[in-house]
């Protein structure tokens, strides 16, 4: 995907975000998440503060909105209205479905790129992670409730978008041999042991995003962790 992401990038065939700046976006959806730990936020940050600096018009994530999706549980649509949904049946639902879960690391390491943004790529250490999509996909088939689970396209990865092209480039060389210092940099790693259910923008931006509930995931630290006070 980064390859074919920037042969288009190269060619000025990147997509510009034409809503981001809309007063009168009113797309709205509910979504489950998780948050890098700060310090993993803090890395990407500086990278972004550099890139920054060679393209200063285009639109950069701050600390607050930076966030792993978990699943779209219904994508952004113009119209949405939360008080349409019952969302203490949502809830219930996403609780059967995490109920046997663990939590998991992931280690973020890298950047990767689509035709309309930045990303950074994230590693889990096990299958936790695709293992709650799975469920969650599974139990929503049997469900009378509005969702749009994979509607778009089946998510599968782990990736935190951190970077969306509203303007034109004004230098893509110099932009893409900056991106590539960053191919395989390692912005560290954190323990996912609890997710968000918000409802949100496009953008999962902090002032139209609103916390629903959050499930705690029990995390394994397994037979030989120890807290560092001694054995």
């Amino acid at each position: 995907m980064y390859s074919d992401s920037v042969r288009e990038i190269r060619s000025g065939e990147y997509k510009i975000d034409t809503m981001m700046d809309s007063p009168d976006d009113d797309r709205r959806g509910i979504t489950l998440l998780f948050r890098p730990s700060a310090e993993v936020r803090k890395k990407i940050s500086r990278i972004l503060d550099t890139l920054r600096q060679l393209e200063p018009n285009q639109y950069y994530y701050p600390e607050s909105d930076m966030h792993v999706t978990v699943l779209s549980i219904i994508s952004c649509y113009p119209g949405f209205h939360l008080s349409s949904l019952d969302v203490p049946a949502y809830i219930r639902i996403l609780q059967k479905a995490l109920s046997g879960s663990k939590g998991f690391t992931l280690n973020f390491r890298g950047v990767t790129a689509s035709p309309s943004c930045i990303m950074i790529r994230g590693f889990p250490e096990n299958n936790a992670l695709n293992g709650i999509r799975n469920t969650i996909r599974s139990i929503f088939k049997t469900s009378s409730l509005e969702n749009s689970i994979d509607k778009r396209y089946e998510l599968q990865t782990a990736h935190s978008t951190v970077l969306r092209f509203k303007e034109r480039l004004s230098d893509i060389p110099k932009f893409l041999e900056s991106l590539e210092l960053y191919r395989d940099f390692d912005f560290g790693s954190c323990t996912v042991d609890s997710l968000e259910f918000v409802v949100n923008d496009w953008y999962l931006r902090e002032r139209n995003t609103k916390k629903l509930f959050s499930f705690s995931l029990p995390f394994d630290k397994g037979p030989f962790y120890h807290t560092g006070r001694g054995i």
